[in-house]
């Protein structure tokens, strides 16, 4: 992280280990990261045409498409730009082999599973450091419908109008946009900066929001309910 920095830096977690996203995800946040995840290639893939991010962390072994491959193809066609974004692979794999493999497809430091998240802070605090800083940054805006979010400044447009939020309105919408695409647990959202926020707190603040982003409310679109787990936001 560095001063000068207009927003803070932004990592893309990109692992099938749902536990392990949101691990990482509340862990980085925590330390003054902006965390995006994915749960494949497919998704980071979304991602990275839509967002502008600082670092990429990869697990190696995912379903589908790996890490390696994806490495591969971003340094390759620069997806969304970041042909030279820097990346950490992580993976259960130790061998020196796998190592090597990584390395050669671009990859810009590796860890081993299991792993201390103090050591992948200080190491991805190591990578930012040594990184040039982008040229030219691309809009880190989400797109729903009829509705823009700007990640850095946390605002909100409804067809080019500003969309005046409450705290709690403004709290919620920023931690599903930090996590788009993915389901958040209720009992980790918080509204207004409450931690633990009571549950119906939440609901009641998720009625009114959808009331200001959905084509219709009563079927919501992109802010979505996930049964037996929270709500996700998702994006165009």
């Amino acid at each position: 992280m560095t001063e000068a920095a207009p927003y803070p830096p932004h990592v893309l977690v990109v692992d099938d280990d749902a536990r392990l996203r949101s691990l990482l995800a509340r862990f980085l946040s925590s330390n003054g990261f902006m965390v995006s995840t994915a749960a494949d290639a497919a998704e980071a893939r979304r991602h990275l045409a839509a967002l502008q991010f600082d670092i990429l962390v990869i697990d190696v072994m995912m379903p589908g498409e790996s890490g390696l491959a994806l490495t591969k193809s971003i340094r390759a066609d620069g997806t969304g730009g970041h042909v030279t974004v820097p990346i950490l692979m992580l993976t259960a794999m130790g061998e020196t082999r796998d190592r090597i493999a990584g390395l050669e497809q671009g990859v810009d430091d590796y860890m081993a599973k299991p792993f201390e998240p103090r050591e992948l802070l200080l190491r991805i605090g190591s990578i930012l450091r040594r990184a040039p800083p982008a040229e030219v940054a691309a809009p880190m805006e989400l797109r729903f419908g009829e509705c823009r979010y700007d990640l850095s400044r946390q605002a909100l447009t409804r067809n080019g109008e500003a969309v005046h939020l409450t705290a709690g309105e403004a709290e919620l919408l920023r931690q599903l946009a930090r996590n788009a695409g993915e389901a958040v647990d209720r009992s980790v959202l918080s509204v207004g900066g409450d931690e633990g926020s009571n549950p119906r707190t939440i609901d009641v603040q998720v009625t009114r929001l959808r009331r200001k982003i959905e084509p219709d409310p009563r079927q919501p679109r992109y802010l979505q309910t996930v049964r037996g787990t929270g709500y996700l936001l998702r994006t165009d």
